[in-house]
């Protein structure tokens, strides 16, 4: 299950209709048809995202949408709004009492799906770095907060340099204080990120060149120095359904559906701009605060002390969400050869490797951490069975596919890796306190682990919570 949705509308159609759309992606679809009704689901258990529609009898979206997002705790929940109009003041009203984004309807399948994947999944990125920082204060290395916030960089990129112009003179006075710049494709990204790189980028997907800005789009994306930038693509009145959905899908963080309108775009660059500082504040305060306390000095990897404390947090949210998730332990095979063999130097050097080889197949919100000596304890958040193999497996294909080198002679060192995994569903963790939960999950890995030592070793083994 990927997470809860409600789904508030006053017609019974809509709210089926809408479920059907949502199911090929098995949310837990709750539904409300009425504002109240709204309001009580949300404060039992805050959803995954809300999809509201403007016609409910009790109250007005704007309403709606000002009081949930004025709650802490609904805060950061994604919510979409549906108009009956599909006007820019509407849109405009309902961006300002704190919607994430509008549709009106007919509705396109494909574009609305791809939001809700991409509004969620900012949402997932935001939970993780919340789960971090919350770690890191729990054990007390989180650094104060300045209050200081500089002037936001918008980079505008268009086709072609006088429509770039263009919007960022529109700009100019529905955003004041943002510092704007105004490229054209032709320019490489390298030059257009400059020696400061830019908080979001702007980008205009109109006409026959809608495609390059896609390929720009993924290279932003997939550049180190720019892959944090909030990215809003504009596209005009009738693009492709597939143009809009792959931008989505290629991690733009927003979506103008109805070409450039200074007033809209000032809005949903706000939106996009806070996000960004707040990722931004999320990833510094565990990058400083933590980086020395509960490193390892040797493979850069998060040590025992910050490992615990961080599966434990895991269990508590997935307690609270109902998704399970697996944990894994990793020994390196036979690693006491490697040191008596070729040296301590050189087992060093295949400590660090194998912990690049490692880290290269895991997804952004996984953890990995060296536990002591050759052992990794690794922590994939939200992972059914088969996708826990999967990992596991090509984390050993990984280590196995290609020799380490001695850094000393050059010669080759032929390692294997063991993996134990244990998978944890919900059920089991409500039987004892997440400490306990942590350190029982631990055991078990590690039961799986002596298993797939004891079998011959360069495999995976699996056990379940019971």
């Amino acid at each position: 299950m990927q997470g809860t949705v409600i789904i508030a509308d006053a017609v019974s159609t809509n709210r089926i209709l809408l479920k059907a759309k949502l199911a090929p992606w098995s949310y837990d679809v709750q539904m409300a048809s009425t504002g109240a009704e709204l309001l009580r689901l949300v404060e039992l258990h805050p959803p995954s995202l809300i999809i509201l529609s403007d016609d409910l009898p009790d109250a007005p979206a704007t309403e709606l949408c000002a009081k949930i997002k004025g709650d802490p705790a609904l805060k950061a929940v994604p919510l979409i709004a549906f108009a009956q109009n599909d006007e820019a003041e509407d849109r405009i009203g309902l961006l300002r009492a704190g919607a994430d984004d509008v549709f009106a309807r007919p509705f396109r399948d494909v574009v609305l799906q791809a939001r809700v994947r991409s509004l969620i999944r900012a949402r997932t990125g935001v939970e993780e770095l919340n789960l971090r920082d919350g770690t890191s204060r729990a054990l007390g290395f989180a650094e104060a907060q300045t209050g200081f916030a500089p002037a936001a960089r918008v980079a505008i990129l268009a086709p072609d340099p006088t429509t770039a112009s263009t919007w960022r003179r529109g700009l100019r006075s529905e955003l004041r204080t943002a510092e704007l710049t105004a490229h054209s494709f032709r320019q490489g990204l390298g030059e257009i990120a400059g020696d400061v790189v830019p908080d979001v980028f702007v980008i205009d997907l109109h006409g026959p060149l809608g495609a390059k800005g896609l390929r720009l789009l993924a290279d932003i994306r997939a550049n180190p120095e720019t892959r944090h930038a909030g990215v809003l693509a504009v596209l005009e009145d009738g693009a492709p359904q597939d143009l809009a959905a792959d931008a989505l899908d290629l991690g733009a963080g927003d979506l103008m559906l109805h070409g450039f309108d200074a007033q809209e775009l000032a809005l949903r660059l706000r939106s996009q701009i806070a996000q960004k500082q707040t990722h931004d504040r999320l990833r510094l305060s565990v990058e400083n605060g933590l980086r020395d306390a509960v490193r390892d000095p040797m493979t850069g990897l998060f040590n025992r002390r910050y490992a615990m404390p961080y599966l434990t947090r895991v269990i508590e949210e997935n307690v609270k969400t109902g998704r399970g998730f697996a944990v894994m332990v990793a020994d390196l095979d036979h690693f006491k050869q490697v040191n008596d063999t070729f040296g301590h130097a050189a087992g060093d050097a295949v400590l660090t490797e194998a912990a690049t080889r490692l880290c290269s197949d895991l997804r952004a919100e996984d953890l990995i951490a060296r536990m002591g000596g050759e052992e990794f304890l690794i922590v994939l958040p939200d992972s059914s069975n088969d996708e826990a193999l999967l990992a596991a497996e090509r984390l050993r294909q990984r280590v196995d596919a290609t020799p380490f080198a001695d850094p000393t002679t050059g010669r080759a060192i032929h390692v294997t890796v063991s993996i134990g995994v244990a998978i944890c569903c919900v059920e089991c963790l409500t039987r004892k306190r997440p400490e306990e939960s942590a350190n029982a999950l631990l055991q078990l890995a590690d039961e799986a682990l002596y298993r797939a030592k004891h079998a011959g070793r360069n495999q995976v083994t699996m056990v379940n919570a019971a």
